[in-house]
């Protein structure tokens, strides 16, 4: 029996247990899907080891300690160093990113993107900034402060802090941050956003399950908006792959994960 789980804080919301034991469950898979707490980011490698775990999925606030460590990263996650999804190989922790994937997944039904402005700039931001910028798609990105907007300058992203922001027309406008996952608050200042709101055509939150302030924001505002479940759904279908080395099928995967959106 394989043992995997998802790291986070906070966790307790997290829909990535009944995702994955969905798929364990119908596809006789051996192996369970458990949450756990992690409070301090430089406890993840031995907590990962310690439980036993054949893989993990990690959330906020962890995605780039995860990254580092990591004793090899492959693929996407090893452009922008940010890890979501963590394989046990041999004794050595090898980290993916499969968030951005996920989120083109989840947007597809979206027409003719091409300039978004994405809220945040912590993991989440990086790996859909990084993802965008490769599809030619223009990246400005919104932070409170200037601190963290370093790295998407480096880039090739327009970066501004609430200080110096002014408004431009976007596509799509995302917010990444943890602003509505467990307060009221939006990830900005509300006048600040309502302007935001009158330039885009389409609005995402990375947070699911809930409708944030952000998306009440936008749907008061009449705008085409969705939550984070479809991004969930998509980074969790190509973690579960890795899971299970590819030994089941992505459709059956993806069939019995989103069968669990409804439990």
């Amino acid at each position: 029996m394989q043992l995997f789980s998802i790291f986070g804080n906070p966790v307790a919301h997290s829909r990535s247990p009944l995702m994955h034991n969905s798929v364990f469950k119908h596809l006789s898979y051996k192996a369970c899907y458990t949450r756990t707490l992690l409070e301090d980011s430089t406890k993840l490698k031995e907590t990962f080891f310690k439980l036993k775990l054949s893989g993990a999925n990690v959330t906020v606030p962890h995605k780039e300690a995860a990254f580092e460590a990591c004793d090899e990263v492959r693929g996407f996650a090893k452009k922008i160093g940010v890890v979501n999804t963590l394989i046990n190989e041999n004794g050595r922790l090898i980290g993916y990113n499969t968030d951005a994937d996920g989120f083109l997944y989840a947007i597809s039904e979206f027409q003719n993107i091409k300039k978004v402005l994405i809220i945040g700039a912590g993991g989440t931001a990086k790996a859909l900034a990084i993802r965008f910028l490769d599809e030619g798609i223009k990246v400005s990105v919104l932070n409170r402060s200037e601190g963290r907007l370093a790295y998407f300058q480096d880039f090739g992203c327009s970066v501004n802090s609430w200080d110096n922001f002014k408004v431009s027309e976007y596509d799509l406008v995302i917010n990444t941050t943890s602003a509505g996952l467990q307060d009221t608050e939006l990830p900005a200042p509300k006048e600040m956003i309502e302007d935001i709101f009158k330039h885009t055509r389409y609005v995402a939150d990375a947070i699911y399950g809930k409708v944030t302030p952000f998306l009440a924001l936008a749907q008061e505002k009449q705008l085409t908006y969705k939550d984070g479940a479809d991004m969930l759904l998509g980074q969790g279908v190509l973690a579960n792959e890795l899971f299970v080395n590819k030994k089941l099928a992505k459709e059956d995967i993806e069939k019995y994960m989103k069968a669990s959106f409804s439990l």
